[in-house]
């Protein structure tokens, strides 16, 4: 079941995509209603092949705001949607995990009657792209990865550190903002500092450092056990100066291995090339959509 913003929901405009983009459109949020709560999403509404982009973990659905104006020029319905428990979705979900963030993607694309989607997941996102893919191959026209975990690593500092510092607090946020400063190493977006702003007031809402705290300490475990029974095409995308991955480029050899899809690493980005270099992201991006549609 689906509605439109209704007046509670923090509007839109204190989200960094009307800042960053001077004259795009912010689209009104929509609402999917789920078993456990509310998925927010907005919808650029235009004719063509249906697109769902999910962000990462921590991140909130603007995340996409370099890339989404390329794919609606493309010719593609573009729909954001802010994963349980970040952006405008409500909180207090039972369930976290990458696999509960894949049945969220296949309620929506399925709500949304576009026919099958094509998903771009960034991070966990891209694990639970992978768990739609193999759970719902009808809905799944194909997938792009970016940066994506699809199988458990060993924790990193800051992971634990996170976990650590507990919910509530001013210094979580702090934490994961200066974290969040390093997944763009070599050319940070013109509106990072508006939008780690952005992210920081988020993050201090009521449950929803929290719900990063779980997803920060869940298993990608069911998408791995899953990830060779997809057959929706793939595009790999890869940064190879990812702090997130000690050798990233074994990850997407991994990747390829598993999904005999295509790759693009590219040279000096973080863990969010499509908005750290989005002007070659999102052109390969849209040709692989093309080549598959």
């Amino acid at each position: 079941m689906l509605d439109r913003l209704d007046g509670t929901a923090k509007p839109l405009g204190i989200l960094p995509n009307s800042v960053s983009l001077k004259g795009q459109e912010v689209l009104p949020t929509r609402f999917l209603q789920r078993p456990d709560g509310k998925i927010a999403f907005d919808d650029s509404g235009t004719p063509g092949p249906l697109v769902i982009c999910v962000p990462s973990m921590g991140d909130l659905r603007q995340e996409y705001r370099y890339l989404t104006p390329q794919l609606a020029a493309a010719g593609y319905r573009v729909v954001t949607m802010d994963v349980r428990g970040h952006g405008e979705s409500s909180v207090g979900w039972s369930d976290y995990s990458a696999a509960a963030v894949g049945s969220d993607i296949l309620a929506l694309a399925a709500e949304l009657n576009a026919g099958s989607a094509y998903i771009i997941g960034t991070s966990m996102a891209g694990g639970a792209a992978v768990w739609a893919a193999a759970e719902a191959p009808n809905l799944i026209a194909g997938q792009v990865l970016i940066d994506a975990f699809v199988r458990d690593h060993p924790s990193t500092f800051m992971d634990k550190l996170i976990i650590k510092l507990g919910s509530g607090g001013p210094w979580g946020q702090s934490v994961w903002s200066m974290y969040y400063k390093t997944l763009y190493p070599t050319k940070p977006p013109v509106d990072i500092s508006t939008y780690i702003g952005a992210l920081k007031a988020n993050l201090r809402e009521s449950g929803r450092f929290t719900a990063l705290k779980k997803m920060l300490a869940g298993s990608q475990a069911a998408t791995e056990a899953r990830i060779n029974s997809v057959k929706a095409p793939t595009l790999i995308i890869m940064g190879t100066k990812d702090p997130d991955f000690p050798k990233p480029e074994e990850e997407v050899a991994w990747l390829k291995e598993h999904l005999h899809g295509d790759l693009l690493m590219v040279e000096g980005a973080g863990h969010y090339p499509h908005a750290e270099m989005p002007e070659q992201v999102g052109p390969a991006i849209i040709a692989f959509l093309k080549g598959h549609h």
